[in-house]
């Protein structure tokens, strides 16, 4: 399978799912500003919506959200336990994870990086997404993980969207469970190795 990625954008959470299943995949960088492939395929004519991430099986078949496409790795590998079992309770609580970390933060983030933003709504998406943090920092409390001890989807997910905070002057350190959250999966050795390969770590 490939994964169609940009680095260090939403597409890094797949990207770090991936290395944590163990799969075969590759991985190919779909750069958002140029959507100019490395040997110059215009990445419109592989992914029509242009962005990442986007997953396409070696049969052909394609997902191109993130929380569709780390559910579906997940249940490839369920020893992995990277997600509740399908059915289950706690599988709800990491859908519910999922669309929360995607509607208020990742989307939360938005306007932090639209070109041509007013300074006045920046401030006003900025005030929004450090309450929802905040809320995420209690969430945190006494877990290791968003579902307790076990790293999941979900962790890869808040990871990668929490960190955007230092592009945009969201400064986190105060948020105590939140920053030794992001610590803690940026020592996963499957997570070393995606930043790695998305040149973001050295």
């Amino acid at each position: 399978m490939k994964l169609y990625y940009s680095p260090g954008a939403c597409s890094l959470s797949p990207h770090i799912v991936l290395k944590e299943s163990g799969l075969t995949f590759e991985a190919i960088a779909a750069p958002t500003k140029t959507h100019t492939l490395a040997d110059g395929t215009d990445y419109y004519t592989i992914n029509p919506l242009g962005y990442v991430p986007f997953l396409v099986l070696d049969d052909g078949r394609t997902l191109h959200e993130g929380p569709a496409i780390v559910q579906y790795l997940a249940d490839l590998v369920p020893n992995k336990q990277l997600a509740p079992a399908n059915g289950t309770w706690e599988r709800y609580k990491l859908q519910e994870w999922l669309n929360t970390i995607g509607t208020e933060l990742h989307k939360g983030f938005s306007p932090l990086f639209a070109p041509g933003m007013p300074a006045e709504a920046k401030e006003i998406a900025k005030t929004r997404l450090i309450s929802r943090l905040n809320w995420v920092d209690g969430e945190l409390t006494g877990k290791d993980y968003l579902m307790g001890s076990t790293f999941t989807v979900a962790d890869a997910y808040l990871f990668v969207v929490a960190g955007w905070g230092k592009h945009v002057g969201i400064d986190i350190s105060g948020l105590n469970n939140l920053s030794a959250f992001i610590a803690r999966v940026a020592a996963r050795p499957a997570v070393q190795d995606a930043l790695r390969a998305e040149g973001l770590l050295t």
